[in-house]
């Protein structure tokens, strides 16, 4: 599970650093952390009039878009159109996005997938799904190879006022990271992060923000694609050791086969627009499953209640559905009945950014 044509997903940022001899550009971690530890508020997003985009759901609009996208020869130009537009903008704010995908493609990553991948894993249906405009999905080079740049350029789409990148990225994940924190103090019982396991974790950027949040805690990256884990391993090994190592695991987050009661932080990082309603349903009361009494459970996705998604124009909705097959499910399934349906309590929702809601709830006591 990766990041989205106009997502976060869960490709998912490091600190500065030497990078295969490219600088990696990125903010540092202490910065963020230390945002999301001492800012006392969240900033207030504005929310559309609609509970969801005329454009997704079932509505008219809606199916008239997804009868374009199954012609063929539409879908193949709207396809190419989705990918160019996240190159361009990546490009546009100095994001090396060719640079970046030939620094992985040419590297020694090969000799990673098969110590990460499980072969006795069954992939769901869906993810066999050609979607994010390759044809394989997330099984495959490229896309692994590609998620670090488009996942920088999902932020600067989300914050196009930042003056940087780096700023766009502070933002996005700062607030998200001040979401999780805020909301474990209020409701764990002081509960410590011990345990923090990141469920579609892509090529570990949601996994490295939480790693360096929660320096003491062992964090692990879950994810079905092992040629996304081997980027993820690959990368964070370049970084140098930490204290704590993150294990990343080839595995479903539907059914991970880990110890129930095993988690303190559970994290599903732009995951769940990839999945049809079913998945989320399943990866929501897995969630609750793993995670002790008193942890919490952090959900960072797109906002159909958003303003800016709901008026984006024809042109990009309808390239970003056509790479995005289950996102009128998402869409139209309601996440935080969803999460108090499956037993948490203490569930709240709300925009993080101007594009993106987190929720978080509590695993009862």
């Amino acid at each position: 599970m990766a990041a989205a044509f106009s997502t976060a997903q869960r490709l998912p940022v490091h600190h500065f650093g030497i990078l295969g001899g490219r600088i990696d550009r990125r903010p540092p971690l202490t910065a963020v952390r230390t945002a999301a530890a001492s800012d006392t508020a969240i900033p207030a997003y504005e929310e559309g009039e609609l509970a969801r985009p005329k454009w997704g759901g079932e509505t008219l609009l809606s199916r008239l878009v997804g009868a374009i996208i199954s012609f063929k020869p539409f879908y193949s130009v709207l396809k190419l159109g989705a990918r160019n537009v996240l190159i361009s903008t990546a490009e546009k704010n100095d994001i090396p996005w060719r640079e970046m995908t030939k620094e992985v493609l040419e590297s020694d990553v090969y000799t990673e997938l098969e110590k990460i991948r499980n072969p006795s894993l069954v992939y769901p249906d869906y993810y066999l799904s050609p979607f994010h405009a390759y044809d394989d999905g997330n099984l495959s080079w490229l896309a692994a190879a590609e998620a670090e740049a488009a996942t920088l350029s999902m932020h600067m789409r989300a914050i196009p006022e930042a003056d940087s990148e780096e700023e766009a990225t502070r933002l996005v994940r700062g607030n998200w990271l001040k979401a999780i924190q805020q909301h474990h103090q209020q409701h764990s019982g002081n509960l410590p992060i011990k345990d923090i396991l990141d469920i579609g974790c892509s090529i570990g950027f949601s996994t490295v923000y939480l790693a360096d949040a929660f320096p003491s805690a062992q964090a692990n990256g879950l994810d079905l694609s092992p040629y996304f884990l081997s980027v993820a391993k690959y990368k964070e090994e370049k970084r140098g050791q930490r204290k704590n190592p993150i294990r990343w695991i080839h595995g479903n987050g539907e059914a991970t086969g880990l110890p129930s009661k095993s988690f303190d932080l559970v994290s599903v990082s732009l995951v769940l627009h990839e999945c049809p309603a079913r998945a989320t349903i399943n990866i929501v009361n897995e969630s609750l499953r793993l995670l002790r009494p008193g942890g919490t459970l952090v959900i960072m996705d797109q906002a159909p209640e958003s303003k800016v998604i709901q008026e984006l124009s024809p042109v990009l909705f309808t390239l970003m559905k056509s790479t995005e097959p289950f996102l009128d499910e998402y869409y139209l399934l309601d996440l935080k009945k969803t999460i108090k349906d499956a037993g948490f309590v203490d569930v709240n929702l709300f925009l993080t950014d101007p594009r993106h809601r987190t929720a978080t709830a509590t695993a009862p006591y």
